[in-house]
């Protein structure tokens, strides 16, 4: 039966679609119970503390024969819940709206970092990235007990295509004051929150507000100088200069909030570290030779009703402070935050701190862009002791290195330096692939901020003739010029050759033996850049993947070569039958002291990807019969991600963020819901028709339809009390 026959079948009932929910869920568990009676489910029993989910299509590790994999998967519906094994539970610690410290808990969660306080109590540090407008105008009015005026200005934004450059506007104009209102509004439900968390009676943890609760927002420094957050290393020459190419804020080397605050990571010292991604939907992300940055008139305010971009415009906001990596102390809510400009400004999505006595510290991370990069920052000065709290000072000077991948499994890094000669990949590198992909690389024009994509080789070759190193291409000397390069990192790395990757979202250290473990989210292009498709390539050589992988890199620093690296994949997304393992979009990992490594997926809602169903978290087992195997522990709410997977220190809690539920339908009503047929395949290379019922919206962490969606929190535990494995 094919997909148009299977949904003509299923109009035809789609009075009894509800009774069809209800009897796709019992069977799918007698299929389980057919499996737990057997022998493949014995050794399932007996290597894992939990029995994997079956997820939306068949696993090749599941232990369930070609037709029971048929019976199982015909026919499902998913779940506007989050979905756990049997034995574990999940509650609700904190989400959008709630009372912290001066502002309140913000919208769409992302990372989060566990930092132990002693006497059962804990601070729990969170990223909010971005607005999702359908859900929040929804829920606005209910979780903060105002309103706002979305519909006037949809309407009065309307005839202006959707977008307005606030700084054009008069002081009496009518649209400002329901802008400005919208704009505050968002930017306060963005940036990082500190929340006091402890243990209640029953081993749960709970909020517990206490005096180290902090909210550094969007604005955070607008209207009190105090709150202003510094910047450390060259870029900060850059921001005091006078003369400029482009805009000057006013404000010298201090800068007003964070936002886009996406993945993060923890230093041994204590700190945390928040990644600023795409900072590029709010403020202007391109910039002059000089690093500075062009108006905001550039990146204009737009609201349609489905997009809520450029926030930074009504503020006068200079894009070029934004795109870094944040440091902060938990523990010490009263010292400002610090943007550290060695580790470069880029779509930051992910840092892993490496710090061993005697060595320098090092820092990695990645750009989420298509044909973004891998970076690592190398301190001047060496780590004495990796917990004493003045490693920070390390960070403040140092350099900053992106990755050359070769396709014999080693690779190197590339200085930003103002010395490095320039080596950008050609045009004909795409062309051997049958791809189309120009060189991206800073405007010829020094005088014309941001890049020009150079469609020749030969195009290629005059500009090397021009610019041979990148100190050709950053004028001035010193740390203006070093500043202006860190500037823009990314368009540097690209001149000096660094490989275009698939998008990096994540990187972690194996605590066992050092190794980097990297989230490659999706290889293709986004019409700007494109993955390197003689490094990332698909199962069978596909130039373009979409379902991501996850490496694992041997630093040589560490083992005495300062430039060298060895890489490898360890995991594939994709189908079974494609040659996957059955998740799609690799996005956050978290590694426990076993070694097992926790990953949660980022599909988006409504793309080619549906096939894959809810957005989840994966177990990697690191030893036993399992070793290596994807293994399902969680599926999440409709249309949200489930992201920032971390620990308390017993390992008996883990903590996810539920963000953006309803990000494509907003609240789910009653009734609401689509049916989708897919084609399958089982273990025996048979294909089959699924299918499946699917709720259009969210309720979370409601059950009532109805109620508008909210991003939150939750603590995950074994209802026995014991470790998570």
């Amino acid at each position: 039966m094919n997909r148009r026959t299977l949904l003509i079948e299923l109009l035809g009932v789609g009075a009894a679609a509800p009774a069809l929910a209800a009897r796709a869920r019992p069977r799918a568990a007698a299929a389980r119970s057919d499996v737990l009676a057997g022998e493949a489910s014995g050794a399932l029993s007996s290597a894992l503390p939990f029995e994997p989910l079956p997820g939306p299509m068949p696993l090749p590790g599941d232990g369930r024969t070609a037709a029971q994999q048929r019976e199982l998967y015909g026919r499902i519906a998913l779940d506007d819940r989050l979905v756990l094994p049997e034995g574990y539970r999940s509650d609700l610690l904190l989400s959008w709206g709630e009372p912290l410290a001066d502002g309140r808990f913000g919208f769409n969660n992302d990372y989060l970092a566990f930092t132990p306080l002693g006497d059962g109590r804990a601070l729990l540090t969170v990223n909010f990235e971005y607005i999702s407008p359908r859900p929040w105008a929804e829920g606005y009015a209910e979780v903060t007990g105002t309103t706002l005026p979305f519909e006037e200005l949809r309407q009065a934004l309307a005839p202006r295509g959707g977008r307005v450059d606030a700084s054009a506007l008069a002081a009496d104009d009518p649209l400002r004051e329901p802008l400005l209102a919208v704009a505050t509004a968002a930017m306060a439900d963005l940036g990082i929150g500190v929340a006091e968390i402890a243990r209640d009676a029953d081993g749960a943890w709970r909020a517990a507000p206490g005096r180290y609760d902090r909210r550094i927002t969007g604005l955070s420094g607008l209207q009190n100088p105090e709150q202003r957050l510094r910047c450390s290393g060259p870029a900060a020459a850059v921001f005091r200069r006078r003369r400029r190419l482009g805009y000057d804020d006013g404000l010298g080397d201090r800068v007003i909030g964070s936002f886009a605050n996406c993945a993060g990571g923890q230093t041994p010292w204590g700190t945390v570290l928040s990644a600023e991604e795409n900072f590029q939907s709010q403020v202007v992300e391109r910039v002059y030779a000089d690093g500075s940055s062009p108006p905001p008139a550039e990146r204009p305010f737009r609201f349609d009703g489905s997009r809520l971009d450029g926030l930074g415009n009504p503020f006068g906001l200079a894009g070029n402070k934004y795109g870094w990596m944040v440091e902060l102390d938990p523990r010490r809510p009263e010292q400002p935050a610090v943007k550290h400009s060695w580790l470069g400004r880029f779509r930051h999505e992910a840092v892993a701190v490496q710090a061993r006595a005697g060595l320098p510290l090092v820092v990695f991370s990645g750009c989420d862009r298509h044909g973004g990069h891998l970076y690592r920052f190398v301190s001047e000065q060496l780590v004495r002791d990796p917990a004493d709290p003045a490693n920070s000072r390390l960070l403040e000077r140092g350099r900053l290195e992106a990755a050359v991948f070769d396709a014999d499994g080693t690779g190197r890094w590339v200085a930003l330096a103002p010395e490095t000669p320039l080596a950008p990949l050609r045009p004909s590198h795409y062309e051997r692939f049958e791809l189309s992909q120009p060189t991206l690389l800073p405007h010829r024009d020094r005088r014309q901020p941001g890049a020009e994509a150079l469609a020749s080789d030969t195009e290629v070759a005059a500009y090397l003739k021009r610019h041979r190193r990148l100190a050709d291409l950053y004028p001035g000397s010193g740390e203006e010029r070093q500043g202006a390069i860190l500037i823009d990192a990314h368009l540097a790395a690209n001149a000096v050759g660094a490989t275009a990757a698939a998008r990096p979202e994540d990187t972690d250290i194996d605590p066992r033996n050092g190794d980097l473990l990297i989230a490659f989210t999706a290889g293709g292009s986004d019409g700007e850049g494109r993955a390197d498709p003689e490094i990332f390539r698909g199962p069978r050589g596909e130039a373009s993947w979409p379902y991501g992988w996850v490496m694992r890199l041997q630093d040589g620093l560490q083992r005495g070569d300062a430039s060298g690296f060895r890489w490898r994949m360890v995991a594939t997304g994709g189908t079974p039958w494609q040659g996957g393992m059955g998740f799609a979009m690799p996005d956050n990992l978290a590694i426990d002291r076993a070694g097992n490594v926790w990953m949660v997926t980022d599909r988006s809602s409504g793309s080619s990807l549906d096939m894959f169903g809810n957005n989840a978290c994966w177990l990697f087992p690191a030893s036993g019969p399992r070793a290596g195997e994807a293994l399902l522990f969680a599926t999440g709410p409709m249309e949200c991600e489930l992201c920032g997977p971390c620990f308390d220190l017993e390992e008996s809690t883990l903590f996810l963020a539920v963000q953006h539920p309803g990000e494509i339908h907003g609240t789910r009503q009653r009734g609401g819901e689509e049916f989708q047929a897919h084609t399958l395949e089982d273990r025996d290379g048979g294909r089959f028709e699924q299918l499946r019922q699917v709720p259009l919206g969210s309720n979370w962490p409601s059950p009532v339809p109805g109620r508008p969606p909210r991003p939150g929190v939750v603590a995950i535990r074994r209802r026995d009390g014991r470790p998570l494995l």
